[in-house]
């Protein structure tokens, strides 16, 4: 069935953060000149959520809290296949691994052969929900993206070793956070950027999530709170 170009897909988008506390490097790489969305610019691994992620098992859920705000101002069915399209594209763009050792209950889909075959069953519970951000009206392709935050000690696999990734990513290095700006990136990466190092010593999941809500009729900027969310915060 053909894709419509002008619906809003949901998708993920991960930001591994690395050596926080000294020297904080963020994961990017750059989209190829005839991509259709965003091309040429620097961004973080991340993809549409696919139809098949929603039965794919995971060993650990994501906390409460980004659980809550996920669910906010959203079908709360995504909640999982979102956790599993950031561990999928992760390792699809940057052939790095987000799991644990163990092996699958179920047949892995054809997307999920070569991380099946690591010996590794996808966790989600160092994934951190930071931002959500619909693109705007107009665009070639429009996203509901949320934006997970993984603190890079997490990751099973040599962190150098980009050797497994696929093509769709070019360039794939870790930028000083600092020096990040300095980059072609778009514009909302930026805004996330400036949400990520206000958040570098901070190991905690938010409190509330920063959503810019861009509709046909009107764009909002929202925060997302949940049901658990500390009264303090009010």
């Amino acid at each position: 069935m053909a894709i419509d170009k002008t619906a809003i897909r949901d998708a993920a988008t991960v930001i591994v953060l690395r050596d926080r506390e000294n020297d904080p490097h963020i994961l990017m790489g750059q989209r190829g000149a005839k991509a259709a969305f965003m091309p040429n610019k620097f961004v973080f691994p991340g993809g549409a959520v696919d139809r098949e992620d929603a039965d794919i098992p995971l060993a650990t859920q994501m906390p409460d809290i980004c659980r809550d705000r996920l669910g906010e101002d959203a079908d709360p069915a995504l909640v999982h296949p979102l956790g599993v399209a950031c561990i999928r594209e992760l390792w699809e763009e940057t052939g790095l691994i987000l799991g644990t050792l163990g092996s699958w209950d179920v047949n892995p889909p054809a997307d999920w052969q070569t991380y099946a075959e690591t010996g590794h069953v996808p966790s989600a519970q160092a994934l951190q929900f930071v931002f959500r951000a619909i693109t705007p009206p107009g665009r070639p392709r429009r996203f509901d993206a949320r934006f997970f935050l993984l603190d890079a000690d997490e990751i099973n696999t040599d962190l150098d070793d980009f050797s497994a990734a696929c093509d769709e990513l070019s360039h794939l290095q870790w930028i000083a956070l600092p020096k990040a700006r300095e980059f072609d990136l778009p514009f909302i990466t930026e805004v996330v950027l400036a949400e990520v190092a206000g958040r570098v010593h901070d190991t905690a999941p938010p409190a509330n999530v920063p959503f810019f809500k861009n509709g046909d009729e009107e764009s909002l900027f929202k925060r997302l709170k949940g049901r658990i969310a500390n009264p303090a915060d009010e």
